[in-house]
């Protein structure tokens, strides 16, 4: 019997993958131009959940068969990132580390490659000469120098094609949880401004980058915007949530024990949007084989919340009380900053720190200076916490 995927796996096999179909031929006819020396860099959008890190492990495992070398960077596993000390440093770290260890999973020996940063990475110089035992010994102490790092980090993908061209057929970068690159705060222009410096010029190296931006997302603007560092030079595509139809396809195919009534299974719909990890965490979570009518749906759906909203719940215990105050304010309607400061009693330039920090983190949105909360799960948690308790969870015990 077929199962549902857990919504918190990306790595789906063959039975576990669902549609996509066009989004997959459509990207990989663009990359298999590497192969001929036309490198195309292409952005991959979607809201959060929606399926795009699903995509890319689909797409990259197709090229890795077919002897390109592909180096999967996960921006969220850097340890800078989670020890919150993200950094350009820390990141040119990462993609230096990923590279070397696909090199070394492909087969290419990369020994020299280590010797070779070490060398053209760090200012050596004599610190001191010591008389030890009768003897003169000199004392050396590195610096480490970030531009020749990261230099020799962004030309060593070409120069890896350039050394193994007949092994490998091209070289791809795929950048995952991309939108985390906000956290550079002022770095931030200038590193991307940087980056495209190198890939312009790299004939057989593909970039692909991804994460949870909707097409609203200030950094799409930074990077694909009419001024944006890769404006007019970077294809984006936007991955969207699955149909009414396509959604009842797939519980058919993969869950054919939910027995939803026509009514159940539009409020189960409704209550996911389409969007895949609503999709797999509800439906591993509803009763089996029993008829789930509108109602029933409403009720398990209340009771998963928490477990549905764990992203949105953990980045809420993680936010000042203002930062709280204006997302509850936001909760039942849009309002521009004048608005939203009128609701908490303060001034309007005293929200304009945190405003600008929730829009970086993806909780808010903006259009035509209006605010408001995009993601519905995350709305109905703080809502349902609220009926419950008669008190936003403010604080956590």
């Amino acid at each position: 019997m077929n199962e549902l995927a857990w919504g918190t796996n990306n790595d789906l096999n063959d039975n576990q993958f669902y549609n996509r179909v066009e989004d997959i031929r459509f990207i990989s006819d663009l990359l298999k131009s590497s192969k001929y020396g036309t490198s195309p860099s292409i952005l991959i959008t979607g809201i959060r959940g929606v399926g795009k890190s699903a995509l890319m492990k689909k797409v990259q495992k197709k090229f890795r068969d077919e002897n390109f070398l592909v180096v999967y960077i996960d921006l969220s596993s850097s340890d800078a990132y989670q020890k919150d000390e993200f950094s350009k440093e820390a990141l040119i770290e990462l993609i230096y580390d990923e590279i070397i260890k696909e090199c070394k999973e492909f087969g290419i020996t990369t020994v020299d490659k280590k010797i070779e940063k070490y060398i053209k990475t760090h200012d050596v110089t004599l610190k001191e000469i010591v008389n030890i035992k009768g003897y003169p010994v000199p004392f050396l102490w590195t610096k480490k120098n970030y531009k020749k790092l990261a230099n020799f980090v962004m030309e060593l993908p070409q120069y890896l094609y350039e050394e193994y061209a007949d092994n490998i057929n091209g070289v791809f970068l795929f950048f995952d949880e991309f939108q985390i690159i906000k956290e550079l705060g002022d770095d931030l222009t200038d590193f991307l401004w940087y980056m495209r410096s190198f890939i312009q010029k790299q004939n057989n190296v593909s970039y692909v980058f991804s994460g949870s931006m909707s097409v609203k997302d200030s950094l799409i603007e930074e990077i694909a915007g009419s001024n944006g560092a890769f404006g007019g030079r970077i294809l984006t595509i936007e991955i969207k949530p699955f149909s009414h139809e396509t959604t009842k396809n797939y519980l058919n195919d993969k869950a054919n024990y939910l027995k939803f009534t026509d009514a159940g299974f539009d409020q189960f719909y409704e209550c996911t949007k389409g969007i895949p990890f609503y999709i797999n965490v509800f439906g591993n979570l509803l009763p089996r084989n029993i008829s789930l009518d509108a109602l029933s749906v409403k009720e398990n759906f209340i009771k998963v919340l928490p477990i549905l909203a764990m992203h949105f719940s953990n980045s809420w215990f993680r936010l000042n009380l203002q930062e709280q105050k204006i997302l509850t304010a936001l909760l039942d309607d849009s309002l521009n900053r004048s608005g939203i400061a009128k609701k908490l009693n303060v001034t309007s330039g005293a929200i304009g720190r945190s405003l600008n920090r929730l829009l970086d983190i993806g909780l808010i949105e903006m259009e035509n200076n209006i605010y408001y909360m995009p993601n519905f799960v995350f709305k109905a948690w703080l809502k349902n916490e609220y009926k419950m308790k008669g008190v936003y969870p403010y604080k956590s015990i």
